[in-house]
């Protein structure tokens, strides 16, 4: 495939932007090359500015679950426009979205929209600090909740260690309340919330982490913190930005049965446009301002057109009741199909599924948290990604990212998936 034109893009946007994106990881600095520049979209197609078709597997990352272009959200972000595009104000759509996402998650009773999952989960916090009146927060490494400071630390030396910031600008005293703790391991969590004994706010937690590979909570991991938070008079929050409406109607918290004290949302509830929310039952989030002292705004949040996509994209989850169904068996499908043709070449390798999430690790052993998952050969992964580009199919350029499965995708595109997996692999 010639890429020409998005080189050509590539090399003018590094002059006004830096490292010529705007958000790192569509950079390929993970498996090297120029990232590719997407002209328009449609079902489960990619079209980029050389012309090219890509069967795509991120999705936006995820909120796609039904299609690039999808047309009752088109019309729904068309119709609205022509009203206005942002206000500032209350209108009914905000309520009408609040009230189909509250009657479809279970344990929520009032929703608060915001423009991104990093801000969901940034005000998530904010007011289990403020309900508990507790400062520090457990998070797990490599569960990526967006880049508030709080979120960006990395782990100190020994297993019960205040973090350390990960990046540069965010401060030492930001770093010290924020606990980092190993997935998929309650006595790691256990230990921590010992040694920090009514310190603790919130455990933060992606229940299905998707920013180290697809990796599933083990039997009892999920149900050994709500009883570890419940025991501790400490907040469960559960980051599903990306399992939220996809997993399953009402989320992880269905699927598993399992209650979360504080809900994030992003990704599918904005219909492919930037929205971002967080909820709970009405004791928690009423100490929201307006009616209590947690301050939280925004001037764009339940902006109009927003609200008019994730709207159109919930009603359409919502009827349609056989959609996760038909998205599981397809993501079976595609796992089993690339399980054979690599166990036929002789690769090294781990897949890892849940709904339609998958994830493929180029390492033997169970991928079960940050450390396995960094474990992968990611010079094979490398080989694979530009292997799969070049035969028309796009997936994250990071060994650390699930794949997303769109219900647009067919069969015969799953097919023509593990038709070249098989090609790709034979050259490893």
């Amino acid at each position: 495939m010639l890429y020409t034109r998005s080189s050509q893009l590539f090399a003018e946007a590094e002059k006004v932007i830096p490292g010529g994106v705007n958000s790192p990881v569509r950079a390929f600095k993970a498996v090297g090359g120029t990232p590719i520049f997407v002209k328009s979209a449609k079902g489960a197609y990619m079209y980029d500015e050389d012309g090219n078709r890509l069967i795509d597997y991120i999705n936006s990352w995820g909120p796609m679950i039904l299609g690039h272009a999808f047309e009752p959200v088109v019309q729904a972000v068309i119709e609205k426009a022509k009203l206005g595009t942002s206000f500032g104000m209350p209108t009914e759509l905000e309520t009408q979205i609040a009230a189909l996402a509250v009657s479809m998650v279970p344990n929520i009773d009032k929703i608060r929209f915001v423009n991104s999952g990093t801000e969901a989960c940034m005000s998530a916090v904010r007011l289990a600090r403020g309900f508990t009146k507790r400062d520090k927060i457990i998070k797990f490494a490599g569960c990526y909740h967006g880049h508030s400071d709080s979120f960006l630390i990395q782990a100190g030396s020994g297993a019960i260690t205040f973090g350390t910031p990960n990046s540069p600008g965010v401060t030492a005293g930001t770093a010290k309340d924020t606990l980092l703790a190993r997935y998929n391991d309650l006595e790691n969590v256990a230990a921590l919330i010992t040694a920090n004994k009514n310190e603790i706010a919130a455990i933060i937690v992606e229940p299905v982490a998707g920013n180290m590979g697809c990796i599933p909570p083990n039997k009892g991991f999920l149900e050994g913190l709500r009883q570890l938070c419940t025991d501790n008079g400490i907040l469960l929050i559960f980051d599903e930005v990306m399992t939220g409406f996809r997993l399953a109607r009402g989320g992880v918290q269905e699927l598993f049965n399992i209650t979360a004290d504080i809900v994030c949302f992003g990704k599918v509830i904005g219909g492919g446009l930037p929205v971002g929310a967080f909820a709970a039952r009405a004791e928690i989030m009423n100490y929201l301002a307006p009616l209590g002292p947690v301050y939280q705004a925004g001037t764009l949040s339940g902006n109009p057109l927003a609200m008019a996509a994730g709207l159109a994209m919930l009603q359409s989850l919502d009827t349609d009741r056989a959609i996760f169904q038909r998205l599981e068996e397809k993501t079976a499908y595609l796992a089993a199909g690339m399980e054979k043709v690599l166990k036929a070449n002789n690769v090294v390798f781990t897949i890892n599924r849940i709904g339609s999430m998958v994830s493929v690790h180029f390492d033997a052993a169970p991928v079960v948290d940050f450390q396995s998952a960094a474990k992968g050969d990611n010079e094979t992964f490398k080989k694979f990604f530009h292997g799969l580009l070049q035969e028309g199919i796009y997936i994250a350029p990071s060994a650390y990212e699930t794949w997303f499965i769109t219900d647009a995708l067919t069969y015969d595109d799953l097919d023509f998936t593990i038709q070249a997996v098989d090609k790709v692999s034979k050259t490893f």
